[in-house]
Formats: C-alpha cells, structure tokens, sequence
C-alpha cells in the first residue's frame, strides 16, 4: 500500500502548535505528491499520442467528406 494512503493517527498533541505543526506538514507531503503526479503527467507521451491521433481522425474525416479534393487532378492515377 502506498505511503501517502496510510493512516495517519494523532495519539496524543500537548498544543495546539504541535497539532498545527502536524497537520502543515502533511499538507506539504500531500502537495509534493501532487505536484510529482503532474510532472508525471506533463512528461507523459500519452497527450501527445492521443493530438497525433485526433489529428488524424480529423483529416481522414475531412478527406471522406469531400473525395474531390484530395483526388488527383485528370482522374485515377495507374
């Protein structure tokens, strides 16, 4: 199980700065574990594939739409 999931408890706080400190400090921990994803995210190949793809679709789309365009000039090339 990852870390970052695990339960956290807070047995015994003498003060409220203790407790304040605490809770800080997991909210840093949280906030570099979701920056670290978004970096991930960012370096990830994934959105580039899937501009590449859209991109694609998109053209084939446009060239089943209107066949006259992208047909060669004087007809059938053989």
């Amino acid at each position: 199980m990852n870390s970052q999931y695990a339960r956290r408890e807070v047995f015994c706080c003498e003060t409220c700065r203790e407790l304040k400190s605490f809770w800080e400090k997991e909210i840093r921990k949280q906030t570099c574990y979701r920056e670290q994803e978004e970096g991930r995210r960012e370096r990830s190949a994934l959105g580039k594939l899937r501009e590449e793809w859209k991109r694609r679709l998109e053209e084939r789309l446009r060239r089943l739409d209107n066949p006259e365009e992208t047909a060669p000039p004087g007809g059938t090339v053989g």
